[in-house]
């Protein structure tokens, strides 16, 4: 069984930013492709940035120039950096892997709060 933990989640003004992690543990013999989601009160589900096994990141326009998807040699850490945080990124965020026979889990999400 895999599973994944997400942190780095907080309050912040307009402006500021926060990394946010997502590790994974358990038996990961393969991954081909981890994200990050977020979710809004009221709004679905979306992808904000991913990374997959190749090392290609991908983002959403809404993230693009302010967030960065990286990872550590492992692959077992990935993160996301958010700069210049704005209102609108308030959400939980979750991180979902797709590992070994294409498995998808997901992580229990981590609020992120851009407030004044």
């Amino acid at each position: 069984q895999v599973q994944l933990v997400e942190s780095g989640g907080g309050v912040v003004q307009p402006g500021g930013s926060l990394r946010l992690s997502c590790g994974a543990s358990g038996h990961i013999f393969r991954t081909y492709f981890v994200g990050w989601y977020r979710q809004a009160p009221g709004k679905q589900r979306e992808l904000v940035a991913g990374v997959t096994q190749d090392g290609t990141t991908n983002y959403a326009d809404s993230a693009k120039g302010r967030f960065t998807v990286s990872r550590d040699n492992t692959q077992n850490t990935v993160f996301l950096q958010m700069n210049s945080l704005k209102p609108e990124d308030t959400a939980v965020y979750y991180c979902k892997r797709t590992v070994n026979n294409y498995d998808i889990y997901w992580g229990q999400g981590t609020q992120v709060t851009v407030s004044s």
